[in-house]
């Protein structure tokens, strides 16, 4: 009999920031300019999920380890926690019935940013892995040296460095040949030129793509090297 058992994976969304006051400094992730702040126990499983691609089970082996190191008050249970961090939009959440599917289901609608060019963006990241992840500084500086890419991840770096792209986008980029999408009016008129396609069904039209592997497995490869993060629109 065949395993039909659906397949779920979670990755974080949007990037860690440590806000300084008169006060003292408190921790917040940033989506789409806006600053969501989080109790111990869900910014240790958005932190968690930084730069993973991780299924349930997986999630659960990194959290009680540092459930206990840390002596987190258990509010609620990581179910619900990773339930309450996906409704807010902070964890992205993708089903599908292999596991190239759940990862396109993913990705397939997150925005991709590289942090390779931005420094406030490299810095506060920098600072995510020293003061949450408790990444020594010699290795978080090692990290953060310039990996080689592939020539896949570099065509996606290179469209995403021009404008703000979901991954689907990037897969009809790629499909049509584009590779100046340096204004918005370049990027409508090269991806939306046609009555069909909207940001909406995006990535319902993509699915029958022959980029979509390799461009998914580019945009993922990328977030595991730790070159770029997710955001939402």
């Amino acid at each position: 009999m065949m395993n039909t058992r659906r397949r779920t994976l979670y990755t974080a969304v949007g990037h860690f920031r440590s806000v300084t006051t008169k006060d003292g400094a408190y921790p917040v992730v940033l989506v789409n300019r806006q600053e969501y702040q989080m109790d111990p126990q869900e910014m240790t499983v958005w932190s968690i999920l930084n730069w993973r691609l991780l299924d349930p089970q997986s999630v659960e082996v990194f959290y009680e380890p540092m459930f206990r190191t840390l002596m987190l008050e258990e509010r609620r249970t990581l179910e619900n926690c990773l339930g309450r961090l996906v409704t807010r939009g902070l964890v992205a959440v993708g089903h599908g019935e292999t596991d190239f599917e759940s990862l396109y289901d993913l990705l397939g609608g997150l925005y991709v940013v590289p942090i390779s060019e931005s420094l406030p963006l490299r810095t506060a990241t920098f600072l995510k892995m020293l003061l949450l992840d408790g990444v020594p500084f010699a290795r978080a500086k090692q990290i953060f040296r310039k990996a080689r890419l592939s020539e896949g991840e570099a065509q996606v770096m290179a469209l995403a460095r021009q404008a703000l792209l979901s991954t689907a986008e990037l897969i009809r980029c790629v499909d049509l040949g584009v590779t100046d999408v340096s204004s918005d009016d370049k990027v409508m008129d090269a991806l939306y030129n046609d009555t069909d396609a909207t940001s909406d069904n995006m990535g319902d039209l993509m699915r029958a793509s022959q980029s979509r592997e390799p461009v998914t497995l580019s945009v993922a490869n990328l977030c595991l090297h730790k070159q770029i993060i997710f955001e939402r629109v």
